[in-house]
């Protein structure tokens, strides 16, 4: 029910601030499960990519989002929360297993499951490499599969971005569905969920028009996040330099300066005329 509400006070002010765009509404089944694959450039990816559906989309969103502290972390959790969205564990094991459940739980119940394969948002706006847990999933539920590609999002609320921008125009194409049907029995094989997987991959890439890149995005992450860290080192270090050279050259000026003043003191005492005898 909250779900619902929500859309109907945001969707009206998002259709006003960004008037949004949607192509391919009809390859969203009407009813029965489904399994909406998408593309992740924006934490608005939430918003934009369901507006234009009658279906509620049911994401598994990183447990993140329900555990930040703080005014934001308490108005994410009560988001996510409100409208239904599911926390799932990335560190793998048994909780990528945990999460495999979950979603073919909701697939079961007739529910549109929405899944970014790539499995965080992306860096720098480009496609990453897909995460074989969704075609687990689809192997799996036997549930139609419909790709859905954000375009222009991230530049609406790009990583690290609190407040959104305005005068840009977001768009989701829902693709047509893909078949996997050749590969049912086979989701134990490797080599299958990898296959599936890059299907997936190929058809975002095709309707978003996002460069592809075959890597991990939460790998090119990790080496963006420590390239900065050491950046931030860098800077720190030069900063230090140059404060013990702004000292030292402080240091030398007050020597000088005293140098200078005892020197004076010498000339006008040696300049002064000798006492009457």
């Amino acid at each position: 029910m909250f779900y619902w509400v929500v859309k109907a006070i945001l969707g009206p002010v998002l259709a006003v601030l960004w008037q949004p765009r949607a192509e391919g509404v009809e390859n969203v089944p009407r009813q029965g499960p489904a399994i909406m694959v998408s593309n992740h450039l924006s934490f608005s990816d939430h918003f934009f990519g369901p507006l234009p559906l009658p279906r509620k989309i049911t994401f598994l969103a990183k447990a993140e989002y329900f555990t930040g502290t703080g005014p934001k972390g308490l108005i994410s959790r009560l988001f996510f929360t409100g409208v239904g969205q599911i926390p799932i564990d990335r560190s793998g094991g048994k909780a990528s297993e945990a999460a495999l459940r979950t979603g073919l739980k909701v697939l079961r119940q007739g529910k549109l499951l929405g899944i970014y394969p790539e499995g965080t948002r992306s860096p720098d706006g480009r496609l990453y490499r897909g995460r074989t847990g969704v075609a687990r999933l689809v192997l799996e539920s036997k549930a139609p599969v419909v790709p859905m590609a954000m375009i222009n999002v991230d530049k609406i609320m790009p990583p690290g971005r609190t407040i959104p921008k305005l005068g840009i125009r977001p768009k989701v194409i829902f693709g047509e569905p893909l078949d996997f049907s050749r590969y049912q029995g086979m989701e134990k094989d490797p080599r299958v969920l990898r296959a599936v997987t890059d299907e997936i991959m190929y058809a975002l890439m095709e309707l978003s028009g996002q460069e592809y890149v075959d890597r991990y995005a939460q790998s090119v992450k990790a080496e963006l996040e420590a390239a900065a860290k050491e950046e931030k080192k860098e800077q720190q270090a030069d900063e230090k330099s140059r404060r013990r050279a702004r000292r030292a050259e402080r240091k030398a000026q007050k020597k000088a300066e005293k140098a200078k003043r005892k020197t004076e003191r010498k000339e006008r005492r040696a300049g002064s005329p000798e006492p009457a005898g």
